[in-house]
């Protein structure tokens, strides 16, 4: 059985994990020699469970700024969403959200650093994640009249900075090609402030009426993003992927899981055969939360994770995944039933045959687990970080089949 590794800090809440956070982000974002004397901050919806951090001084601001925080997944997290939306703007806000926090008081802080690169005065709200080993400063920015100008992300650490500056290049890639059916953002600026990476890209309209997605829209926009930048055809064991799938895992040996993952791939690998593959490019972190249909095309953000040269049909496998462990509290279920799916998520992508569809979902899973291992998120506190705990018994008893 896969070796359990789950640091003691996965058994903290993930509520005391973000607000714990609050503090150590306003910190970075604000550095200055008088604690507590700068911009105010309402923490929504309460200290105890803060998600976002959004100016307090002009409700408006803040209203806008709760508005255009994120895409809810459910009709309750909108009806929650529009109710502090709504008290924020009627004022009704000072007496239902009375937790707050001061920013230092300092003259090189992330603000006037974005005031210099955009050339216009400014409002930022400041989101706060769950525990990951990739979690970032993401900040809004704001006009005076409550308009979104940009996102904002910053690399604070080995793995983060490589994050963002892999994150520009994919911003940089996507825009020399023609995509249709997907909008990807703008990227404004890219620049280190205070040794720290910054990415600065412009705001897709997510506030623009959701329309009904087509029942096979997502797999075209997936499929468009897997052509764009060409697609190249080999045997596995022929191929770059499998050259730098092996560098990776090697990478992560030390990791009493990283074993199994090497045993799990050298027997893929021989059970590979002749099977031909096709390979193209991937979103990498394809997820309900990382996009919206509007009128005429899909909007698609975050693409740190976006990788050329990958078995084609990964992303649909990955969101497939990602609504499964999203809406169940069993893990191991979810890669189950995605192992089973996987002839009708990848037959879009012109992987049909059995043999190609059984090593594509396989490879997905040793790549993403790859992923955990290498970015280390079960030592982050992660909710899935630890792999023995879902992904890892899967992927072993279906390989051990082969």
């Amino acid at each position: 059985m896969p070796v359990r590794t789950a640091p003691a800090s996965l058994s903290s809440a993930d509520a005391n994990l973000r607000a714990a956070y609050v503090r150590e982000v306003l910190d970075l974002l604000y550095p200055g020699a008088d604690p507590g004397g700068g911009t105010e901050f309402l923490m929504i919806p309460d200290r105890r469970r803060p998600r976002l951090l959004v100016p307090s001084a002009d409700r408006r601001i803040a209203a806008a700024a709760v508005a255009r925080y994120a895409e809810p997944q459910s009709r309750l997290a909108r009806v929650k969403r529009d109710a502090v939306v709504m008290a924020l703007r009627s004022g009704a806000s000072s007496a239902l959200l009375r937790d707050r926090v001061r920013a230092n008081n300092g003259t090189d802080t992330i603000e006037t650093y974005l005031r210099q690169v955009l050339g216009t005065d400014l409002y930022l709200s400041v989101h706060i994640g769950p525990a990951r080993a990739n979690r970032k400063p993401i900040v809004q920015v704001l006009a005076a009249d409550g308009t979104t100008l940009a996102f904002v992300k910053l690399g604070t650490n080995e793995l983060t900075r490589r994050l963002v500056r892999d994150e520009a290049a994919a911003l940089r890639t996507l825009g020399a090609t023609t995509l249709r059916a997907v909008r990807v953002p703008d990227l404004l600026h890219t620049g280190t402030w205070r040794r720290h990476e910054v990415l600065v890209q412009c705001a897709l309209p997510v506030w623009e009426p959701r329309v009904a997605l087509a029942s096979d829209g997502c797999a075209e926009a997936m499929r468009e993003v897997a052509l764009s930048c060409g697609i190249t055809r080999a045997r596995l064991a022929g191929s770059a992927y499998w050259a730098t799938l092996g560098t990776r895992l090697a990478a992560v040996t030390e990791h009493p899981e990283g074993h199994q993952l090497s045993r799990a791939a050298r027997r893929i690998g021989t059970a590979a055969g002749d099977v031909g593959l096709e390979f193209g490019s991937w979103h990498g972190d394809w997820a309900p939360w990382n996009m919206r249909p509007v009128a005429g095309e899909l909007l698609v953000w975050d693409w740190e994770r976006f990788t050329t040269g990958v078995p084609m049909g990964f992303d649909a496998l990955h969101y497939d995944l990602q609504q499964r462990i999203s809406t169940q509290s069993d893990g191991t279920a979810a890669v189950r039933q995605t192992l089973l799916a996987a002839s009708s998520l990848l037959a879009p992508f012109g992987v049909t045959a059995p043999s190609a569809v059984r090593l594509t979902a396989l490879l997905y899973l040793i790549d993403l687990a790859a992923r955990y291992l290498a970015d280390r998120q079960a030592e982050a506190g992660a909710r899935l970080g630890v792999l023995g705990r879902w992904l890892l018994p899967v992927l072993l008893s279906t390989v051990e089949d082969l």
